[in-house]
């Protein structure tokens, strides 16, 4: 052991000794199974300073049933409840009274709900079926002209978070909006006043998607959207009222964190997991997951068909150094929203990786499945061999399938875009730092493809892009880890990552490049742009992890609006609330106002919890 690490560890120890028993309980817990990932800066591991503004309460439920359920499986229930009162310095208290919205947030009068579901609306992920992440004009109602006029009408804090990274949605002059407490909100879009709130299972990372639906009661308008323990739920868009649940796969990590896409009476559902980081522990019997998309009937929750990506079910196949049985294949999780072929009656997803051996024909792949039947109709994969786990990048790598494998998923949907020519393209980016475009009618054959960046774990395109039909305006994550001198750990390199790109949709020529703004002195800071990107006529959007939204002409990349949000703001509910990075959504833009949550604690990023709303001049 280093010295330094040896005073570390005795001052720990002393630290405990001097504690009341029942916080040594917890204490000599978290040094035990939680330290070497919060207080030595692994990736997506909070900080312990950030678990410090956390509630007890959402440190137990992250561990119960969300990020944390895998690693949290060790430990009792005792156990669970002395962490989180230890490491937040914060007492328990009864879950059903814990950041929930008060009777002086909800709207007065209530008002009745309008479900127009053309006009000034952003509904879902992509703002249609397409994932084309632009508003036309009329819709937008906000013009680059009008940018510099762009101010904060008002902010809303969801309690006791880190993060806000949430894709708002906006439909008949709502915003609806999930949380890392597993509450869905439905906000007016003029106030932020509360109309309804409803409380899932986990944490809801998608957007909400609004749509009719026919019941024995008649028709009414739905809010789907899943959660991170993997749950689907329907709600009243009107009145948050549960209309059904239900559970897209048993697997005990299986999560839903892209976006559901409804189209003609159905839901369809991507499922991925956490099981990538849970099968990082030597104990652990990795891996059993498999990605799949599921179809149900809108109206009553009934499933329709299942599709797994990888086809066959995972076996045994080696024991690791330590003994434990291994299986395979597994992973190729689906992380984004899928896209829907009306012409073709097709759907469209992307995979992640494989978290075992061997690997899959089908993960960092493009796929096509039917619409009606749910079968596989042609697969194109853009990576082979990559099976990859976060045991790969940890001293104990005694469940890495493969120490090589570049760990390059596709966490960016593909969109579906018409070219000048004639023929029609999928588009979407991919952690390698690659752009691809396929011909959806051809069996996904290469279109073009075009570099952006080096990739990495963290690299190459993230969350997802957009297109007016033009070009396709894709954001480069990048991020470059710096190893923490005597720790497991490391944070974001200040100086690496970032840059937002135009590429012809026809040709995949680059028609420009923006280079990152520097960090600057600003602490837990990186000029990486890991955020979905946003396109109005004239103007894309791009979050940061340096905490600043920006607005680039789609002309030349001309900087032409940039807003900081790092820092407090005073909301509309009365909750301490913080802009920090923006990591996961982009902006929802419609009726002249733009809505984006900042905040992402992660990977080396500033904690937030914030969801602003702007408007010309603020008003």
């Amino acid at each position: 052991m280093r010295p330094r690490t040896f005073l570390i560890a005795t001052l720990a120890l002393l630290l405990v000794q001097a504690l009341p028993a029942a916080a040594q309980d917890g204490a000599a817990l978290y040094t035990r199974d939680c330290a070497a990932c919060h207080d030595m800066g692994v990736d997506r591991a909070p900080s312990r300073e950030a678990l410090r503004n956390m509630t007890a309460e959402r440190v137990l439920a992250a561990m119960e049933s969300g990020a944390m359920i895998s690693m949290a499986s060790r430990v009792n229930g005792a156990e669970r409840r002395a962490i989180a009162q230890f490491v937040t310095g914060k007492t328990l208290s009864s879950r059903d009274q814990v950041n929930t919205p008060t009777s002086a947030d909800m709207c007065s009068p209530r008002g009745t709900f309008v479900a127009a579901l053309t006009g000034n609306n952003w509904n879902g992920w992509g703002n249609n079926t397409n994932n084309t992440r632009f508003q036309p004009a009329p819709a937008a109602s906000l013009t680059a002209s009008q940018l510099p006029r762009l101010k904060v009408k008002w902010a809303f804090g969801f309690p006791g978070d880190l993060d806000a990274n949430a894709q708002p949605s906006v439909v008949g002059g709502r915003v609806f909006v999930g949380s890392q407490g597993g509450i869905v909100y439905s906000l007016s879009a003029e106030s932020g006043c509360v109309h309804w709130f409803y409380k899932a299972q986990g944490a809801v990372r998608g957007a909400v998607t609004v749509a009719p639906v026919t019941t024995a009661a008649g028709q009414t308008y739905a809010a789907f959207f899943g959660d991170l323990t993997g749950n689907v739920h329907a709600v009243n868009a009107a009145t948050g009222a549960l209309l059904w649940t239900t559970r897209a796969d048993p697997h005990p990590v299986a999560r839903i964190v892209g976006s559901v896409v409804f189209h003609d009476g159905r839901l369809y559902v991507p499922v991925a997991s956490a099981e990538e980081t849970a099968g990082a522990a030597s104990t652990y019997q990795c891996c059993t997951f498999r990605g799949s998309i599921v179809a149900y009937d809108a109206a009553s929750g009934r499933q329709i068909w299942k599709t797994f990506t990888i086809p066959d079910e995972p076996k045994p196949t080696m024991k690791n150094a330590i003994g434990t049985q291994l299986y395979g294949p597994s992973g190729a999780g689906v992380w984004s929203s899928p896209a829907v072929d009306t012409v073709r009656k097709v759907l469209y997803i992307t995979t992640g990786d494989n978290y075992s051996a061997p690997a899959s024909a089908t993960s960092d792949s493009f796929m096509a499945l039917d619409l009606e039947t749910g079968k596989v109709l042609w697969t194109r994969q853009m990576t082979v061999g990559d099976a990859w786990n976060t045991a790969c990048r940890l001293p104990d790598k005694a469940n890495c399938p493969d120490e090589k494998a570049p760990d390059f998923d596709f966490s960016s949907p593909p969109i579906l875009v018409p070219l000048a020519n004639g023929k029609r393209a999928l588009v979407s980016g991919q952690k390698s730092g690659m752009l691809h475009a396929v011909d959806p009618d051809d069996n996904g054959a290469i279109l073009w493809q075009a570099r952006l960046g080096v990739g990495g774990t963290l690299g190459g395109v993230q969350w997802g892009s957009a297109s007016d039909g033009t070009n396709v305006y894709v954001a480069l994550s990048d991020i470059v880890r710096m190893p923490i001198a005597n720790s497991l750990g490391s944070n974001a390199d200040p100086k690496a990552g970032g840059g937002m790109f135009a590429f012809n949709l026809q040709t995949g020529q680059r028609a420009w490049y923006a280079p990152p703004a520097p960090c600057g002195s600003r602490p837990r800071c990186s000029p990486a742009q890991s955020a979905a990107v946003t396109a109005i006529p004239g103007v894309v959007f791009s979050g940061s992890v340096d905490g600043h939204l920006r607005g680039y002409s789609t002309t030349d990349g001309r900087v032409i609006f940039d807003f900081d949000s790092v820092g407090r703001f005073k909301t509309v509910n009365e909750v301490q609330a913080r802009g920090g990075s923006f990591d996961g959504p982009g902006p929802a833009i419609a009726g002249g106002m733009m809505f984006v949550s900042s905040g992402y604690a992660r990977a080396g990023g500033q904690p937030g919890n914030v969801l602003l709303a702007f408007s010309v001049d603020g008003k």
